[in-house]
């Protein structure tokens, strides 16, 4: 017998705060009981979907029980959106990047930890299939010791995304806004990052914030690591082209990250192994496999994701802790940049 869907609530009404309605509409995990959004937002969503409508968290989560929540508001809001649901002890999965600062990311993971009430921090590819097969294989020692890796995320947004002043202003580009799902997705398959350096340039359109970025990384296990990322270049390298996860991205049958190791190497998103039968050297026959894996919407498994945290049966797959070392080692990137100096963290 099918359970009724898990009522939460969606605190954020924009862009993401819609795609996450549209997801919950079209799962059956969560069904969305209350919206809040300070401006007139809030009221268009709620009455679309048929729900109450709030200005403000506090007075939705006292009014309306929900037994998740959503945080999908502007990042410097994410944590006080967030600590009015641990005040109500209602689990809460917040968008990327976790807070808009790492002090704020630190009293955020306290008061949940005091609390005891799960913190999820939505890095979405943690779900996808693919992901998820690439590591199991990496965990499972197909590559041998990790030695290097490189990911791109290049793209170009079209000349209307920046008719948001946001956007065109420090904190608004693509390290913070994209390259930051590329470096929890390696953090996760590969391990912590150690130490990074990076230059970045603003050079195509001449805005305050990049526009493109290199960046070179060292990661605990002693692994090497380079990103490239722009929002200025017509090109088809990057996660949400080559997965075609998302309807609103035309798939391209490419790759975007390859990972390799001492005894192979792997491509992603297509899952190729490359490694020696026999003899190993430059000049033998390499093999290539590939495994192909059914695709999902890594939206509605982190929605179901959500749903088993909340009842108990699941540890959150990205709780606050790793979301905010992932938001460490983004804005690490960002300081190397600016410093034209390494930057280096904690191995843990």
């Amino acid at each position: 017998m099918n359970t009724p869907p898990l009522p939460v609530a969606l605190i954020g009404c924009g862009q993401i705060g819609r795609a996450h309605a549209g997801h919950a509409l079209r799962g059956q995990d969560v069904r969305v009981a209350a919206v809040c959004d300070p401006g007139p937002a809030a009221a268009a969503l709620g009455a679309q979907l048929g729900v109450p409508h709030f200005a403000d968290a506090r007075a939705l989560l006292d009014a309306v029980p929900v037994r998740a929540a959503i945080v999908a508001v502007p990042n410097q809001a994410h944590a006080d959106a967030a600590l009015a649901c641990i005040e109500h002890r209602v689990p809460v999965l917040v968008e990327k990047p976790i807070t808009d600062s790492v002090a704020e990311g630190e009293r955020l993971c306290a008061a949940a930890e005091s609390a005891g009430v799960p913190l999820l921090v939505g890095h979405q590819r943690r779900h996808s299939p693919t992901l998820r097969r690439a590591k199991q294989l990496i965990v499972g020692g197909v590559l041998g010791r990790p030695v290097s890796v490189h990911a791109m995320a290049v793209w170009l947004k079209p000349d209307a995304y920046f008719d948001v002043a946001w956007r065109r202003e420090p904190g608004g580009g693509p390290v913070l806004i994209n390259l930051i799902h590329d470096v929890d997705m390696l953090r996760w398959l590969v391990g912590e990052i150690v130490e990074v350096q990076a230059i970045a340039s603003n050079a195509q359109r001449g805005f305050a914030v990049e526009d493109t970025a290199a960046i070179a990384l060292r990661f605990a296990n002693g692994a090497l690591g380079t990103m490239g990322v722009t929002d200025a270049a017509v090109a088809p390298w990057n996660w949400d082209l080559a997965a075609g996860e998302a309807a609103h991205y035309p798939p391209q049958d490419i790759d975007s990250h390859y990972f390799s190791g001492t005894e192979a190497s792997l491509t992603l998103p297509r899952l190729n192994i490359y490694r020696y039968r026999e003899r190993r050297g430059w000049h033998e026959e390499l093999t290539q496999e590939r495994t192909i894996v059914h695709r999902a919407d890594p939206y509605l498994e982190q929605l179901r994701h959500l749903r088993a945290v909340a009842e108990g049966t699941e540890a959150p797959l990205c709780p606050g802790r790793d979301g905010l070392r992932t938001l460490q080692a983004t804005l690490a990137v960002l300081e190397a940049a600016r410093t034209q100096a390494p930057v280096r963290l904690a191995a843990g």
